[in-house]
């Protein structure tokens, strides 16, 4: 509820501060993956997919207008001046997402294909097939910056990952990096 109150907040331009603890992130767990290059391949695989069906979406529904977007109309990019902050944990496979979310976009920046990752970041593979089926639904988890907070410190199984408890640790070790779209 949190991240669809920060998200409707920054549209309408009123920048909250935020701290999303646990946020779920809808995905398949890639970032269970233990091989670098195998995760970092679906990755590349998903984001392109993604980016095709994407632009061949917003190209069947703007066939008369140009392709370019402003900020004005381009929702995600409305909200990347709102930077909330997500505490997530790698052991927790409801959240964990967001740590590869973020990573894959600076890595396809790096190897120069960051233009197929700024489509598909804005799009999810379901949001797509409800917009093709007339049901226009945004991804509530797609969020264009963040400061992302990752807890290091190794959990004992799932609850323990999951739990707010965790955030509370005195000997808590977090990893922080700052996570904006442009």
């Amino acid at each position: 509820m949190a991240m669809l109150a920060g998200k409707t907040m920054a549209k309408n331009g009123t920048f909250v501060p935020a701290f999303l603890f646990n946020s779920p992130f809808l995905s398949a767990p890639i970032e269970r993956i233990k091989d670098k290059r195998v995760k970092h391949g679906i990755r590349i695989a998903s984001s392109v997919i993604t980016a095709g069906l994407a632009f061949a979406s917003k190209r069947n529904y703007n066939n008369q207008q140009a392709d370019s977007r402003s900020v004005a109309t381009d929702p995600f990019a409305a909200l990347s001046s709102w930077v909330p902050c997500v505490f997530v944990n790698p052991g927790d496979p409801i959240c964990s997402e967001y740590v590869g979310y973020f990573e894959h976009r600076k890595k396809m920046d790096e190897i120069g294909i960051g233009a197929i990752e700024k489509l598909a970041t804005q799009n999810s593979l379901g949001g797509l097939l409800m917009s093709a089926m007339g049901r226009d639904s945004e991804a509530l988890h797609l969020i264009p910056s963040a400061v992302l907070a990752v807890n290091l410190s190794p959990a004992q199984d799932f609850k323990e990952a999951h739990g707010i408890h965790q955030w509370w640790r005195p000997d808590l070790q977090l990893q922080s990096n700052i996570y904006k779209y442009t």
